[in-house]
């Protein structure tokens, strides 16, 4: 059998296992613009050894005042004229009643549920309490596939005979609770995705065990949008054939063999007969970096953020050992106006090739120059490997080798001193 854990409000139950008070009370984790990366003062960044698939290597230290931690989100999220900014990223079932959503802006969370209790987030800690959480699952299971920050498959054929699966996850939930103070639900099926689609029926804190012979009654009435990989393109045209459940999807295997093998094994994990393993390293597909912040129009001080947003992005690269050959850069104006690229060159990745590419596309993507912007994104994905061989251009083959020896030595100072001690020129202005 393989198992779908799920933490419960993660976020939320993280906060209270270092907050106690806040257990039965109506509590929302937010977060607004990021106020650190772009600073001139010194920030704290920390470097994660453990980094997966589905996290960043780095992120900032907080100071909060533990002792008055209600009114934290005060300082962070309302500005000088008293306006609340930010967005709720994660809620407990207390606040959940008052229909708070993720993604409902905090001041309308504050009006829906006066009483209510806000935080701000702290990343760094969710990303060490689930590494630590990781580490010991993989005492009582050989075979852990972390999914996501609050989320894990595993594998428990050759380990638990099938007809103690009932029991032996209802231990674990048991232990987690104990040792962590986490509520986690877990389903166990043959395959991994009915076991994530269970989860959420579940919840919280629940335990259940799917039979082979219960998978066809157990997923015929979902919703087609809740199966996790049908994406737009296919959610829309199932819909327009008049297909709403995935009993409807199940008939229909035609339409999903039309998009070739992706379709054929989405209908398959449909079907429960996917037979996907559990996976303990996943490979990384693509890394990003992206900020909101309050809209800005003065041109230069959106030069010197871009700047430092490649900074990071190469540094993260570059201690990861990614190669990308496909670069991307997105921006958003106010008025809902957006404006993208992506780009593939086949060039030896090093952060000076980054750093002048990222301010090339924000010249040629920077169509509406007298609107404020208040959005960046950049990403790289398409890396070198051995599936995945490329050729470089030769004209500046030499010149990217030679800067990617500089690159790498800067990421040792970086590592040692931390990723501000050695800036741009640029970076110092504005």
């Amino acid at each position: 059998m393989k198992l779908h854990m799920d933490l419960d409000c993660y976020f939320v139950s993280a906060e209270r296992t270092r907050y106690p008070f806040l257990k039965n009370r109506p509590v929302v984790v937010a977060k607004g613009s990021d106020k650190k990366i772009f600073a001139h003062t010194k920030k704290e960044g920390v470097i994660l050894a453990q980094s997966g698939a589905f996290n960043s290597v780095l992120e900032f230290t907080n100071h909060y005042d533990t002792n008055n931690i209600s009114n934290a989100w005060k300082d962070e999220f309302i500005d000088s004229d008293g306006v609340i900014h930010g967005i709720v990223i994660a809620k407990s079932y207390e606040a959940k009643k008052y229909k708070i959503k993720i993604g409902t802006p905090l001041r309308d969370a504050l009006v829906m549920c006066p009483e209510l209790i806000v935080l701000p987030s702290d990343h760094l800690f969710y990303q060490m309490l689930s590494f630590k959480l990781k580490s010991y699952l993989e005492t009582k299971i050989p075979l852990i596939e972390q999914y996501s920050i609050d989320e894990f498959f595993a594998d428990l054929r050759g380990w638990v005979k099938k007809e103690d699966t009932l029991s032996f996850i209802q231990s674990l939930q048991a232990q987690i609770l104990e040792k962590f103070g986490l509520p986690i639900s877990i389903v166990a099926s043959k395959s991994k995705w009915i076991a994530k689609l269970a989860t959420d029926t579940i919840k919280p804190y629940g335990c259940k065990v799917i039979e082979d012979e219960e998978i066809e009654a157990f997923t015929n009435p979902i919703a087609i949008e809740d199966f996790p990989g049908i994406g737009r393109a296919i959610y829309k045209r199932l819909k327009s054939y008049g297909i709403d459940t995935l009993k409807d999807a199940k008939r229909v295997p035609s339409i999903f063999a039309s998009y070739g093998k992706t379709g054929k094994e989405l209908y398959a994990k449909i079907k429960g007969e996917d037979n996907e393993p559990v996976k303990p390293t996943c490979k990384r597909k693509g890394i990003g970096i992206s900020r909101n912040f309050p809209a800005i129009e003065e041109r230069s001080e959106l030069r010197r953020r871009v700047m430092i947003l490649s900074r990071y992005l190469s540094f993260t690269i570059a201690r990861l050992g990614l190669r990308p050959t496909t670069f991307y850069m997105k921006i958003r104006y106010q008025y809902g106006i957006k404006s993208a690229k992506s780009l593939t060159i086949d060039r030896l990745f090093n952060e000076d090739f980054f750093a002048k590419l990222t301010q090339e596309l924000f010249s040629e993507l920077d169509i509406h120059r007298n609107y404020k912007i208040h959005f960046l994104a950049l990403s790289a994905t398409n890396f070198i490997d051995k599936s995945n061989p490329k050729s470089y251009d030769i004209i500046d083959f030499k010149k990217d080798t030679k800067n990617e020896k500089l690159m790498q030595g800067l990421t040792k100072i970086r590592n040692k001193y931390g990723v501000d001690m050695v800036l741009y020129g640029r970076e110092m202005v504005g």
